[in-house]
């Protein structure tokens, strides 16, 4: 198979009818995701009391779910309403790309969230002193940009095997689905999948599980006021992070563990999950329970500041 050769959405075929209501429910999820993170996004931006290291991180969650939406739903959304359901390979490898860049983005930041509430309630006199905006900076920077060269070099391994099929079981491009369909050697390309899935994802999460632990038993030893002050901070994150892992290991295991037998329907709502569910359940989190951001957001509403 030449490497210029399209693949094929298998999943699309025989939809009938019902296509047009999923493609009006995804139309629908897809505005009300970019309008919510759009305003938490607008929200810190104008709002200068809310220029603090959790609202700067909470803003960077919401640029990440834009940018993983709409490496997602404009083509899965094209694709249902197309007769053909194909995609170039160039096309398929950028997709997988930027989705799987934004699902290991969502897990580093997650971590430094969990690291900057680590700080505020470890050290919280010293806190300004350590977490200042230029560390910050670097934090962020290095977090986002390690994902983004792990996967562009896994996203490089894959556009050079050789291929023998091009039928894809999922509404959207897979690096690992498309090495599978490979008919060289694919040790290497296994090889730099566990090594991303190491960097990207165990060890962030073993991170954030750590800093939480270590949260709960400072809090266990504190004043009632200070439990409750560092609760109202850290449950909104948590709620955030066990949806975020839970569908990170879905995806993870769907796509690993081949001898799973699964309903379709069941399989394509598993490996969905991390695309859908975060980007919409993250604004509405922090913008119930987060007081200040809840104020701007209602201030912004009401078009006064």
């Amino acid at each position: 198979m030449e490497n210029g050769t399209y693949f094929y959405f298998m999943l699309f075929e025989n939809l009938g009818h019902i296509r047009y209501a999923f493609f009006s429910l995804g139309f629908i999820l897809y505005c009300a995701m970019t309008l919510f993170n759009a305003i938490i996004m607008l929200a810190i931006f104008l709002e200068r009391t809310l220029h603090q290291p959790m609202y700067i991180l909470i803003s960077c969650l919401s640029v990440n779910s834009v940018f993983g939406t709409a490496g997602f739903f404009p083509r899965v959304l094209t694709d249902l309403l197309s007769d053909t359901h194909s995609i170039s390979r160039e096309a398929c490898i950028i997709q997988s790309y930027v989705i799987f860049t934004y699902a290991a983005n969502e897990n580093t930041i997650l971590m430094l969230m969990a690291f900057d509430r680590f700080v505020a309630i470890s050290k919280p006199l010293q806190y300004h002193n350590i977490i200042t905006p230029r560390f910050l900076t670097v934090l962020i920077v290095i977090n986002l940009t390690y994902p983004m060269i792990s996967l562009g070099t896994s996203a490089i391994l894959t556009s050079r095997l050789t291929l023998c099929g091009n039928k894809l079981f999922k509404v959207y491009c897979h690096n690992f689905e498309v090495v599978k369909l490979s008919c060289a050697n694919i040790a290497v390309n296994n090889a730099m999948g566990f090594f991303i899935l190491i960097t990207n994802v165990i060890i962030p999460l073993s991170l954030i599980l750590y800093s939480y632990v270590k949260i709960l038993i400072i809090c266990r030893r504190s004043s009632a006021q200070f439990k409750s002050k560092a609760y109202q901070t850290c449950i909104p994150h948590i709620v955030i992070l066990l949806n975020f892992s839970f569908a990170i290991i879905s995806e993870v295991t769907l796509s690993r563990v081949v001898t799973l037998q699964l309903p379709i329907w069941l399989s394509v709502l598993l490996s969905l999950q991390f695309l859908v569910i975060p980007p919409i359940l993250n604004p509405l989190v922090y913008a119930l329970n987060l007081p200040n951001i809840r104020k701007t957001i209602i201030c912004l509403i009401n078009g006064s500041r």
